[in-house]
């Protein structure tokens, strides 16, 4: 296990295991059978993926909304008087052509040989409403960086607004090794027959693995259950 501290100082922050919402930006609790809209959750692969990280939620009561105009990008947001805390007020600015950053008032600590990497919220990818600020990716080595950071956001295209609403999620931290130590070799030839002759057993299995969770959703696509049962059998669980 690995443990992460934290230091911070806005507690709306509130950071967390991400969890996913239903209802809410993980879909709407539709059960899996036919006729039923297919929803993210429904996918198990997604599901521990967007789970995988710590999520923030937007700390401060005033909404904000950012845009483009004319190619320049907008924030638009009622800040009110500095508080004259020492921090950057407003604590969002443009930056360079086409971002904008985020003072984050956070400060996670990791030991070595592990790092933190921000990342997007998951619901990023699941609203449909495409109104979900974009975080870019970075990388901190928290062991010898104890400074209070920065995040860079995308800015939308014209005529697309991102919104921060209090409340709302609207980032992922997630804990990766700092050096993607990563070999990559050609499957030995006896690894690669094993591995292609279980894709060929699970494929003609799929009715027996998935039938009694194979369902059809309103949009004419065909799930079933082979992903899930087969992950609840790794991890020693009922199918």
């Amino acid at each position: 296990m690995t443990t992460v501290r934290l230091r911070f100082f806005e507690p709306g922050l509130a950071p967390r295991r991400t969890k996913l919402e239903v209802p809410g930006w993980g879909g709407e609790p539709q059960p899996r059978r036919d006729g039923a809209h297919e929803q993210p959750w429904h996918c198990m692969p997604f599901i521990e993926g967007a789970q995988y990280g710590i999520e923030l939620f937007y700390p401060y009561d005033n909404e904000l909304r950012v845009g483009r105009r004319d190619g320049v990008v907008t924030l638009e947001s009622d800040w009110g008087p500095d508080p004259c805390t020492g921090i950057n007020w407003p604590p969002f600015r443009p930056f360079g052509e086409g971002y904008y950053t985020h003072q984050l008032l956070l400060d996670m600590a990791v030991d070595e040989p592990m790092a933190v990497r921000v990342e997007p919220h998951p619901r990023y990818y699941t609203s449909g409403a495409d109104d979900v600020p974009l975080a870019v990716p970075a990388l901190l080595r928290t062991q010898w960086w104890p400074m209070i950071s920065f995040v860079v956001f995308k800015a939308p295209p014209e005529g697309v607004t991102h919104v921060f609403r209090r409340g709302e999620p609207f980032i992922q931290l997630t804990v990766v090794p700092a050096e993607p130590d990563l070999d990559l070799q050609p499957m030995a030839p006896e690894e690669a027959e094993a591995r292609e002759l279980r894709s060929r057993r699970i494929h003609a299995s799929r009715e027996t693995l998935g039938q009694e969770t194979r369902w059809t959703s309103s949009t004419d696509t065909v799930f079933d259950g082979t992903y899930r049962n087969l992950l609840r059998a790794a991890r020693g669980k009922p199918v």
